[in-house]
């Protein structure tokens, strides 16, 4: 039986493979944000901005660092790790198996997608109130909620990517006699993968969207609390720093996961490779 295989040749991959050691693109990705972060201080340390609206970045920075000192600082910041790990762990689950059925299934799309649609466009401070009300102000509450947002993105990715694979490879595959399950693992899982991270990496990011959302779900704990109490208090060091504690684990939770998903992925042979 003749090998189906996807993408670059492995000689193409052994090639490209020690460009991806280069920190051109970690230099060029710091540009911008240092070049901000110079601009601002020297704003605020000449006057140009008043303090008690925008502190300086090393203001923020010692903020930041007594919250550290105390220890502070490390239990919000594992409070929002944990709850965001679960929801987006039980988010992408049922996303992946709600997915998968209806883009395999014309039947369950027909049946499941219109009322999932319709519940996406739901905006997620609407479910706060009734999470409350079934799961009370605790924990079980805030991880759903994030599911809820990890979920749709991941869902929508999958369903399309799965309904959307080119009807030629499954004929090839059938041509080759591949079994149902030798179909799905050799034709549809390559074919619907880069879909699929990508709806991963979307949820990922709508989740650290519905954190905030679900610390403020009466929370004694978390970035979202540092926010709120920052707001209350009128700290706007504190304020301005859980938002860019907000934008560093995001985007460092993303790059792990584009990291994986790149490895999954490496079969590909893509323009922006390039």
């Amino acid at each position: 039986m003749a090998e189906l295989t996807f993408g670059r040749s492995p000689v193409d991959s052994q090639r490209r493979r020690p460009r991806a050691s280069l920190p051109m693109p970690l230099l060029l990705g710091l540009l911008l944000p240092v070049l901000v972060t110079l601009i601002w201080e020297t704003a605020c340390r000449t006057g140009l901005v008043p303090p008690n609206l925008l502190p300086a970045p090393s203001a923020i920075f010692r903020t930041l660092y007594r919250l550290a000192l105390t220890g502070d600082l490390q239990l919000h910041l594992a409070a929002t790790i944990d709850r965001l790990g679960l929801g987006f762990v039980l988010g992408a689950a049922a996303g992946t198996v709600l997915g998968a059925l209806t883009g395999a299934s014309p039947l369950a799309r027909q049946m499941l997608d219109p009322m999932i649609q319709g519940l996406r466009s739901v905006p997620s401070i609407a479910w706060v109130p009734l999470f409350i009300l079934w799961l009370g102000i605790f924990e079980a509450s805030k991880i759903v909620l994030i599911a809820v947002g990890v979920f749709f993105p991941v869902y929508l990715n999958l369903m399309i990517a799965i309904s959307q694979v080119d009807r030629k490879l499954i004929e090839v595959g059938r041509v080759h006699r591949l079994g149902r399950w030798a179909l799905v693992r050799r034709i549809l899982l390559p074919a619907s993968l880069p879909g699929y991270v990508t709806g991963l990496r979307s949820g990922l990011g709508l989740g650290w969207m519905f954190v905030i959302a679900a610390e403020l779900m009466g929370a004694s704990e978390g970035v979202g609390f540092l926010l709120i109490d920052g707001q209350q208090t009128g700290r706007p060091a504190l304020v301005i720093g859980a938002i860019l504690l907000f934008a560093l684990l995001g985007k460092a939770s993303d790059l792990l996961l584009a990291r994986l998903g790149n490895s999954l992925l490496r079969w590909q042979d893509v323009a922006g490779e390039g």
